[in-house]
């Protein structure tokens, strides 16, 4: 079983920067580790649903973003690490939330969380104005 655990978040002020780390251990059913799949990072803030932030695929070739957050957010991969990071600058108060990675079923694009099936605890981004 993939284990995922997230670190990184914080409090800082409007206009600051943070950067998550998602640490991977573990393997799937088949044997394989999260370097085979594509990985995401979802965010939810309280009382909201589970929405999507960024997504890269398993080589890190490809990257997608959701428009909130399209050219201040940057998603990055270590496979030699097993880690996943999402470098966070430009922060608003509107990014506050807990911030999830998680592992697609594939490698594949999926903005939906239902296209993942392991995730972390989460990680507490609380962004002041």
């Amino acid at each position: 079983q993939v284990q995922l655990v997230e670190s990184g978040g914080g409090l800082v002020q409007a206009g600051g920067s943070l950067r998550l780390s998602c640490a991977a251990s573990g393997r799937t059913s088949s044997g394989r580790t999260s370097s085979s799949y594509a990985m995401g990072w979802f965010r939810q803030a309280p009382g909201k649903e589970r929405d999507f932030v960024a997504h890269i695929s398993a080589s890190g070739g490809n990257t997608n973003y959701a428009g909130s957050v399209k050219g201040r957010f940057t998603i990055s991969r270590d496979n030699a690490k097993n880690m996943v990071y999402l470098q966070m600058n430009s922060l608003k108060p509107e990014d506050t939330a807990v911030y999830y990675c998680a592992t697609a079923f594939g490698d594949y694009y999926s903005r939906s969380p239902a296209g993942y099936d392991y995730w972390g605890q989460g990680t507490q981004v609380t962004v002041s104005s």
